[in-house]
């Protein structure tokens, strides 16, 4: 499927802008090896020969609104000056989610965490190896953004939850997809603090068991949801869900924040 997806880009892209895209890495579950077909997307970086001229990126934006609903196909466009800095910064460039193509807005993907991911992870579809793009990742900006992102993100997110929770039945039934992201994505911030790698969602749930075992069940539950388990969450698990939050983050920061 993933295959089969990228060579319909590229055929659709080549076809529309011939020579505009040189090269193309698979990131995200897929290049991690845990893509599951119905809940994972497709994450990629593209490399292009060109800054994008206005027409450059019409038709782009005809070439993604072409590709199929679902698995949706993202992606990072990258022209050869950024290819060279790789940056952080959450600069406007195109970029695809839900795929979509946006452009003129910062692009949230631009973290130390991407390239990280296609360093270690990333598989090549069309380009020179990863090995040979020189993609660098500064382990102090990595370090901040994990550290910031847990409590700028993660914790207040959690914390605007319960307080919508504060009137709610604890047996009242809650979207499975809420308790799984906010259970296994701050595991995942606190794994790559500490061992400077990426890991899946599923093997978060298992770092997150290994470091709380106090919230070992809940993230067993998480990653059995994901795997497409009749798994049900309440709004009690919830209210677990914010303090393994709590607990990851303040961990994270005191072992990490010095």
């Amino acid at each position: 499927m993933i295959e089969e997806l990228a060579r319909r880009y590229l055929h659709a892209v080549d076809d529309a802008l011939p020579g505009y895209v040189r090269g193309l890495y698979v990131v995200g579950s897929a290049a991690l090896g845990a893509w599951q077909p119905g809940a994972s997307d497709v994450d990629t970086v593209i490399l292009t020969s060109r800054p994008p001229t206005d027409d450059d990126l019409a038709r782009l934006a005809s070439v993604h609104a072409a590709m199929p609903p679902s698995p949706h196909f993202d992606g990072v466009y990258l022209e050869p000056a950024l290819a060279r800095s790789w940056p952080t910064d959450r600069r406007a460039v195109p970029f695809v989610v839900d795929g979509a193509l946006r452009t003129g807005t910062p692009c949230g993907e631009l973290t130390p965490v991407l390239w990280l991911t296609l360093r270690r992870h990333g598989i090549p579809v069309r380009g020179p190896a990863v090995a040979d793009l020189g993609v660098r990742v500064d382990p102090e900006q990595l370090r901040r953004y994990n550290l910031d992102n847990l409590r700028e993100y993660w914790q207040p997110t959690m914390t605007a939850f319960a307080a919508e929770l504060a009137d709610m039945d604890p047996a009242s039934v809650v979207d499975g997809g809420i308790v799984s992201w906010f259970v296994l994505g701050p595991a995942r911030l606190h794994y790559t603090l500490a061992c400077g790698d990426i890991i899946s969602k599923a093997a978060a749930g298992s770092y997150l068991a290994r470091l709380f075992p106090e919230h070992a069940q809940l993230a067993r539950r998480a990653v059995g949801w994901r795997a497409g388990e009749a798994v049900q969450f309440t709004a009690a698990d919830l209210v677990a869900t914010g303090d393994s939050v709590n607990a990851v983050t303040e961990d994270a920061w005191c072992r990490f924040g010095g």
